[in-house]
């Protein structure tokens, strides 16, 4: 029973981060999507660091905001899915090696400002170099951003949010 509940808390969560994620690109699109992409929802996957299930649902809700909101098509779409996927998975990997929130810093810079130029360059014949510029300045925003978040919800136990399984709240 209590294996379900926590199955039901994580799920829950999971839903409630990919709409956040969605709204905050809703309300941000107008500078999310430009020559300085700076795309705040994906501060969010900081969060990945203190809940590593969020891994899955923050690339399905890059996905879902490319495919709504994103206009390029399905390289846009898969790509950014990759590259959530990969930002949040070495999230989750630096940290559990002992890295400290720097990690989280350097993953949203560098995954998605380095990764993103890669597909959009051919989509727009823009050169990589100049892309993977623009993306780098938006994205070390979104990096610190994240990395000052996570910091301020471990400072309250926000990580200690869901029941651990054999454990207490």
């Amino acid at each position: 029973m209590m294996k379900q509940h926590l199955q039901n808390q994580k799920l829950v969560f999971s839903a409630l981060c990919i709409a956040l994620y969605i709204v905050v690109m809703l309300c941000t699109q107008s500078f999310a999507f430009g020559q300085y992409q700076i795309r705040i929802a994906t501060a969010l996957y900081g969060l990945s660091a203190l809940f590593p299930f969020l891994i899955v649902p923050f690339g399905l809700a890059n996905i879902i905001s490319n495919t709504v909101m994103g206009g390029l098509g399905l390289p846009d779409i898969i790509g950014g899915g990759l590259v959530g996927l990969l930002t949040t998975s070495l999230i989750v990997w630096g940290k559990r090696c002992g890295c400290g929130n720097w990690i989280i810093a350097a993953a949203v810079t560098f995954v998605p400002g380095l990764g993103v130029p890669v597909w959009l360059s051919a989509i727009l014949d823009l050169p990589y170099w100049l892309l993977a510029s623009s993306l780098l300045v938006g994205q070390a925003i979104c990096g610190v951003v994240s990395m000052l978040l996570v910091a301020a919800l471990e400072r309250v136990g926000a990580g200690k949010f869901f029941i651990l399984e054999g454990g207490r709240k």
